[in-house]
């Protein structure tokens, strides 16, 4: 409490007492027990240490207050000008958002593979393996046509006959463009799985191939459908039965005969699988991927140029 303060508040007691007749001696007892409560209550609020005084008082946190003008006129800033502001309050500024849609153009690997029968089935109903090979073949039927259905829920002009002769145009179409190394029609009628397979194979060499005739027309034996990712990104798939007759035969980098004869007329039977991404509204069937049954006879070795001095 200040002098002054004391010395006016002196001075308003004894007026007081002086306008009521009292002594001024009588007031000083007043006045001082005033002055006491005033100093305890006033020094109560100090540290009990004083020590370390000095260093307390700069212990003075900073409130910076919003400024609400700045958040108004925050909208109308330009890109730079937030950039700057951000700077200046040590924040990183937001990295921009560059979202990339995943697109499949295909499935990774056949679905649910066609085991073809033995024998092209030919074997006998009557043997155990014939009974066995029928009810096999009546289960796939059944999911070959549920696969159908869902294809023409999509595909309303998906026709068999149709397609399985489609398919015959577009492998011998692939294999010519193999055969001349075209990579860009080669991809229009291959998928992405299949173009490595083919393409890497025929690298520093030269292939004949001719195509003769169909001794049976093509056949769609097995039809699957499958979903990447969501149930609207649907695939198809058709397994056809080709067989044909074919002339082959491939060349080294140095012109020297490795396999087959142009000469020589063989009668192939494939099983060709195609796919087509049904989601897609301009897709078409391209070529997947080929089955190799296990009873089908072993390819005839490649020739050795070369012997041992």
């Amino acid at each position: 409490m200040s002098s002054f303060n004391i010395l006016r508040c002196l001075a308003e007691v004894c007026l007081h007492h002086q306008h009521c007749g009292r002594p001024i001696a009588s007031v000083l007892p007043t006045c001082s027990a005033a002055i006491s409560q005033h100093v305890l209550l006033q020094s109560r609020h100090k540290h009990y240490n004083p020590k370390f005084k000095k260093e307390r008082g700069k212990k003075v946190i900073k409130i910076k207050l919003p400024d609400f003008e700045d958040a108004r006129k925050s909208d109308s800033l330009s890109i730079e000008e937030i950039r700057a502001k951000l700077k200046e309050k040590g924040i990183a500024p937001p990295r921009n958002w560059n979202e990339k849609p995943l697109f499949m153009s295909c499935t990774g690997a056949v679905v649910d593979a066609y085991v073809p029968p033995e024998g092209d089935g030919k074997i006998s109903a009557i043997t155990g393996p014939g009974i066995k090979q029928m009810y096999d073949a009546i289960g796939k039927k059944g999911k070959s046509y549920m696969a159908l259905r869902r294809i023409r829920n999509v595909d309303y002009e998906f026709d068999l006959p149709t397609a399985s002769l489609k398919v015959q145009d577009i492998y011998i179409q692939a294999q010519n463009a193999l055969a001349a190394k075209d990579e860009d029609k080669l991809h229009d009628l291959v998928t992405e799985k299949a173009y490595p397979e083919m393409f890497e194979n025929v690298k520093n060499k030269t292939i004949v191939w001719k195509f003769i005739q169909q001794l049976e027309h093509p056949r769609i034996v097995h039809i699957r459908t499958a979903e990447m990712g969501s149930k609207e990104n649907m695939f198809a798939q058709i397994t056809v039965r080709m067989h044909t007759q074919q002339i082959l035969a491939v060349y080294d980098r140095f012109g020297r005969l490795m396999h087959g004869s142009e000469d020589t007329v063989k009668d192939v039977l494939e099983y060709v699988v195609l796919e087509k991404h049904l989601t897609l509204l301009n897709s078409t069937w391209k070529i997947h991927g080929k089955i190799i049954p296990d009873w089908m006879p072993p390819k005839e070795s490649i020739k050795k140029t070369y012997y041992l001095p």
